[in-house]
This record gives structure tokens, C-alpha cells and sequence, in this order.
């Protein structure tokens, strides 16, 4: 499988996910925070479901 997660966007989602994660940790939001969990896996794993079913993909080309 292709990576179709990158840059920006990659960076975006780990940042996000663990920020989500951490006030989960922390208790300062409920356990909805662990949404955080799908942008960090995305982000880790450069792969983005929905992203492949719509065609999308912020990875530079590779020549």
C-alpha cells in the first residue's frame, strides 16, 4: 500500500492526535478525546483510508 499521507499534513495529524491523547491522560476532556487516536495512526502509518477512496495524496511525487 501506498503512503498518500504527507508533509504538512503528516506532522498535522501526529501533533493533533497526541494533543487529543495527552488531555485524555490528563482528564481534562472525556474519552471522545480518544478520537486523537485515528489522526496519530494515520499520521504514524502515512496511510489514510478515505484519502485512497477519494483519490487524495499530500506525498510529494516521486520521480
Amino acid at each position: 500500500m501506498k503512503a498518500n499521507v504527507g508533509g504538512f499534513d503528516k506532522w498535522a495529524r501526529i501533533l493533533g492526535g497526541s494533543f487529543f491523547l495527552g488531555l485524555v491522560m490528563v482528564g481534562a476532556i472525556g474519552s471522545w478525546g480518544l478520537i486523537g487516536l485515528f489522526p496519530l495512526a494515520t499520521g504514524l502509518f502515512e496511510r489514510c483510508g478515505l484519502y485512497s477512496m477519494l483519490g487524495i495524496s499530500t506525498c510529494k511525487l516521486q520521480s
